[in-house]
């Protein structure tokens, strides 16, 4: 048998590649001054505290459901369509409670920005529209 030698095919490179990665850390240039360091470091503080409080609901929902529903004496009594009323609630209750949670989470997380002030090299004249390209005019 008398195959095709097999050739490896690959792409020019494009322009504006980076022949290395670049490192994630910050340059020295982007460093903070001490009071919006300060600002920086408290607002992360209030919105881990957020982040945890909303974390330990959405736990205390998704395990405590079908805990409190053990408590039931006998769970598959009561039928609705055929289905016993602890099935539909461990199928369906969960998902409403679950957007209120992200809900409230999130009208917290913006609050907490709006509390800590504009960020560094945000423009001076506060909420800016954007313009068709995403950018504040």
């Amino acid at each position: 048998m008398n195959r095709p030698r097999r050739v490896a095919v690959s792409a020019p490179p494009e322009p504006g590649a980076r022949a290395r990665p670049v490192s994630p850390r910050a340059s020295p240039d982007g460093t903070l001054d001490p009071a919006r360091t300060a600002a920086a470091r408290a607002a992360r503080r209030v919105q881990l505290r957020r982040a945890t409080v909303t974390l330990t609901c959405g736990a205390v929902l998704l395990f405590g459901l079908p805990a409190l529903l053990s408590l039931v004496p006998e769970p598959g009594a009561v039928r609705l369509s055929g289905l016993p009323l602890t099935w539909i609630a461990v199928a369906l209750l969960p998902y409403p409670l679950l957007a209120g949670l992200a809900w409230w989470h999130l009208r917290r997380a913006e609050r907490a920005e709006r509390d800590a002030g504009p960020a560094p090299g945000a423009p001076e004249g506060g909420d800016a529209e954007p313009d068709g390209e995403g950018r504040a005019r």
